[in-house]
């Protein structure tokens, strides 16, 4: 049997200008959402502007969202700003669309 699993689940943090683009991918869940989280909150608790880039992920619960509020906070409480980057129509954009949060992030195309 040759089963490929999930791709592993991965953060990668690039400066591109003045801001700071993180990019997920793999599986965004309960067990990997502290790392997104620890490259995510920094940078926007600092005022920085980020664009978290999570066109990578095959899949995301609730614990992404919870990482994804939490850094829409910081950003506005610090006075950072957030892009999200997502697949239209992808996996992602449908867990944001069924929570809401699709009318109330800066969502992109590409980071």
């Amino acid at each position: 049997m040759s089963g490929s699993g999930p791709a592993p689940f991965s953060v990668t943090v690039e400066q591109v200008d003045e801001r700071s683009v993180v990019t997920a991918r793999g599986e965004l869940d309960l067990a990997t959402a502290p790392e997104l989280e620890s490259a995510l909150l920094p940078p926007l608790r600092e005022g920085a502007s980020v664009a978290l880039d999570l066109r990578a992920l095959e899949f995301m619960d609730s614990t992404g969202v919870r990482v994804i509020v939490a850094a829409h906070l910081a950003a506005q409480e610090h006075g950072g700003a957030l892009a999200v980057a997502v697949v239209d129509g992808g996996p992602v954009a449908r867990v944001l669309e069924i929570s809401g949060l699709d009318a109330v992030l800066r969502i992109v195309d590409r980071p």
